[in-house]
């Protein structure tokens, strides 16, 4: 067990004892523990005399490859606080992030997608009064400014430097991470190296990750999910496996010729991978386990993704350092399947009764709780949000629903705040889902409450089929009314292509619900549920 969960320090001790094992790799090109934590080295040294230092915050905003590692490790080493941001957010959302976070320092992809970020941040200077600096990644090298630099130079011109001496303090903060925003504004969630580190190794414990597994995570390294497995990779050793953006075919490629052995990735990515024409369980072999996180897991789905891949469920959030809960090799089906394991060592979850705010153990039904090294400091610059989901005692507020069961399995009912209200009877998303996605031809499902002004809240079932599946509104009305109680059964149903995402692989709820709500509080009470079982919906979402 560490004696420390300081990153630089933990990585580097990894680079010693094997200098010459692969740390990343994109199939085409291969970089040693050795490589990167030189090159970590003389980024940290280049940057500090620039005049970054310990508490200083540096974003990064990449899609994930080696500099993504280099950066994170460079940050570490300075004492600096790493903030990720993604390529995919808008403009308004990266201004209002690198401003609230009072970022000094940028790494930034030069072009990615449509978006220019070179022009992006010669616009986003004057806004952003504490950014300094702008360190590109890419090959333009027409753009002077005496504030921008290109990474590659940053590591050449730092080779060989000393790096200023940093405590190894692993109560320090180590990142800062914004929160999804599915369910309100985006957080600054800030982390220390130990609710990190910690929290990253002792999920690869149960991984059972060993120098010699090759780990793709599919997941972006700016969410909690994917920074916790890139952290958790490098801390054990093994070599990460790079796809700068998920492509389910480049993905399947990938995971054939760098011989994957664990994959880490949402429901979503599991599903795509799977429909993928070039889909073949045979020719991945080698792909022994995997981590299925960041949303709500079926049941059916898990036990698809088992005939190919031995995968485990977690249950965590931003502000819990990543994993809370997670199911064990060594679970029976049932936990496996309908669970979302157990807590890890040293994480205590508890549930809160909604009417009286008392906290219960086992065989309780409420809001999860949870408390434990891996548990945030608080959100940035908002004392009073942090209030609201910390209790006196020290246990955070999940804001999720959920039974902890006797021997400490935990069981996800929803979010707190996704509870639907119909004619006065509290509804489950998470349950009516499960239920849903059982049926042939539902590839995936959301369901949200849309506000009605006769019965509160109407329930909607969004529903993405299986591709070539066709499939009307009766029938699903026809399934739900087969395989739940009459009161759980939808009122509508409305057919997406896709469901609109974050960054994270959640679904925008809100989006969906904006799109459905006009239409349904149109409906008289009378016509409610005449309309919604005779006449299927039709309605196509992007």
């Amino acid at each position: 067990m560490a004696a420390s969960w300081s990153l630089a320090p933990l990585v580097s001790q990894r680079a010693q004892e094997h200098p010459t094992r692969p740390l990343a790799t994109t199939g085409d090109r291969t970089w040693t523990y050795q490589q990167v934590d030189a090159d970590a080295s003389s980024l940290a040294a280049a940057l500090s005399e620039l005049g970054l230092g310990r508490g200083d915050r540096i974003a990064v905003n990449l899609p994930n490859g080696i500099e993504w590692i280099i950066a994170t490790l460079a940050a570490a080493r300075l004492g600096a606080v790493l903030v990720p941001v993604s390529p995919q957010l808008s403009v308004h959302d990266l201004r209002y992030q690198l401003r609230h976070a009072e970022v000094s320092c940028v790494v930034t992809i030069e072009q990615w997608g449509a978006v220019d970020f070179l022009q992006r941040f010669e616009e986003l200077l004057g806004d952003l009064p504490d950014l300094q600096y702008v360190v590109t990644v890419g090959d333009e090298d027409l753009w002077y400014d005496d504030r921008i630099f290109q990474f590659e130079d940053l590591v050449s011109r730092g080779a060989g430097r000393s790096v200023p001496e940093v405590p190894d303090d692993d109560t320090q903060d180590l990142a800062v991470l914004y929160t999804s925003g599915t369910m309100g504004k985006p957080k600054g969630v800030v982390l220390s190296h130990r609710a990190l580190v910690e929290n990253a190794v002792r999920t690869a414990q149960v991984l059972e990750l060993s120098p010699e597994d090759h780990v793709l995570t599919a997941v972006s390294f700016s969410a909690i999910f994917g920074f916790s497995a890139m952290l958790g990779t490098m801390a054990s050793g093994a070599t990460l496996v790079l796809q700068p953006a998920f492509d389910a075919a480049e993905a399947l490629s990938l995971m054939v010729r760098t011989q994957v052995t664990v994959l880490h990735g949402v429901p979503t990515q599991y599903h795509l991978l799977m429909r993928e024409d070039s889909f073949d369980a045979s020719r991945l072999k080698s792909l022994r386990t995997g981590l299925m996180a960041g949303t709500a897991v079926g049941e059916a789905l898990v036990r698809k993704v088992r005939r190919w891949c031995d995968v485990l469920v977690a249950y965590g959030l931003t502000e819990t350092g990543a994993v809370v809960s997670i199911t064990r090799f060594g679970d029976s089906d049932d936990v496996r399947g309908h669970s979302v394991g157990s807590t890890l060592p040293g994480v205590e979850v508890m549930s809160m009764d909604l009417v009286t705010g008392q906290l219960h153990g086992p065989e309780s039904v409420g809001e999860l709780a949870v408390r434990g090294p891996n548990l945030m400091r608080g959100y940035l610059r908002m004392p009073a949000e942090t209030a609201k989901v910390l209790t006196p005692d020290g246990y955070f507020l999940t804001g999720d629903l959920g039974i902890i069961d006797e021997d400490g399995t935990v069981r996800i009912l929803g979010r707190r705040q996704e509870t639907i209200t119909r004619g006065g009877q509290q509804l489950y998303p998470r349950d009516l889902e499960d239920r849903l996605r059982a049926h042939p031809a539902v590839d995936d499902v959301c369901v949200i409450g849309v506000p009605h002004d006769v019965m509160g809240e109407l329930v909607c079932a969004c529903i993405v089929a299986v591709e070539g599946a066709v499939i009307t509104g009766d029938e699903i009305k026809r399934f739900a009314r087969d395989t739940m109680s009459a009161d759980k059964v939808p009122d509508l149903v409305r057919f997406f292509d896709t469901f609109p995402m974050t960054g994270s692989g959640k679904v925008r709820r809100r989006e969906l619900a904006r799109a459905i709500a006009l239409s349904a509080n149109t409906m008289s009470a009378s016509a409610l549920h005449a309309n919604a079982l005779d006449h299927p919906a039709s309605f196509s979402g992007q």
